[in-house]
């Protein structure tokens, strides 16, 4: 019986830490809100050359710097990034402000090879690179030292986020 226990114990606890990590998040008391509708996802039917010059010209605009984030629908991690921006406010606020920020899907549909090859090689996704405003490849981040148990680092992510930050003139 204590065997039993023991294993419906960590099953639920095993379960629980599963959940927390969906896209479902407790806003108030009894009122839950689905994070998954307000993500963008990847498509393997966008043109990821017609992306970059239309997040090029708005980067120029807003004198923001681009971020490319490589990975898919298939990938855990991918999926966990995007709702950690949403459970963390200023952190997004912090991407919105400083980043034009452009999912590259990579998958078995659509790889994005020709795109990609102009880029450092991958080694695991999601992948960030840093382009300037103007298109310019700046930095290949491997998201792994991003990373915290089934989750981000609050801390790495936005000293990442501030690193790479657009220099902003006295004036703007």
């Amino acid at each position: 019986m204590k065997k039993i226990t023991f294993i419906l114990v960590v099953f639920l606890a095993s379960s629980l830490t599963i959940l927390a990590q969906t896209s479902i998040t407790k806003i108030e008391e009894n009122k839950t809100i689905d994070l998954s509708s307000q993500r963008e996802k990847f498509d393997p039917a966008r043109n990821a050359n017609n992306d970059l010059q239309t997040a090029i010209t708005k980067a120029k605009a807003e004198n923001k710097r681009i971020i490319l984030d490589v990975g898919g629908e298939w990938c855990v991690w991918c999926r966990n990034m995007d709702f950690f921006f949403l459970r963390n406010n200023e952190l997004a606020k912090l991407r919105d402000e400083n980043f034009i920020w452009l999912k590259i899907n990579f998958s078995t549909e659509n790889g994005n090879k020709e795109f990609l090859a102009k880029y450092p090689e991958i080694k695991g996704y999601p992948h960030l690179f840093v382009l300037e405003k103007d298109g310019i490849f700046l930095h290949s981040q491997d998201t792994s030292p991003l990373e915290q148990e089934k989750s981000y680092n609050l801390q790495r992510f936005t000293n990442f986020l501030k690193l790479w930050s657009p220099k902003k003139s006295a004036g703007k």
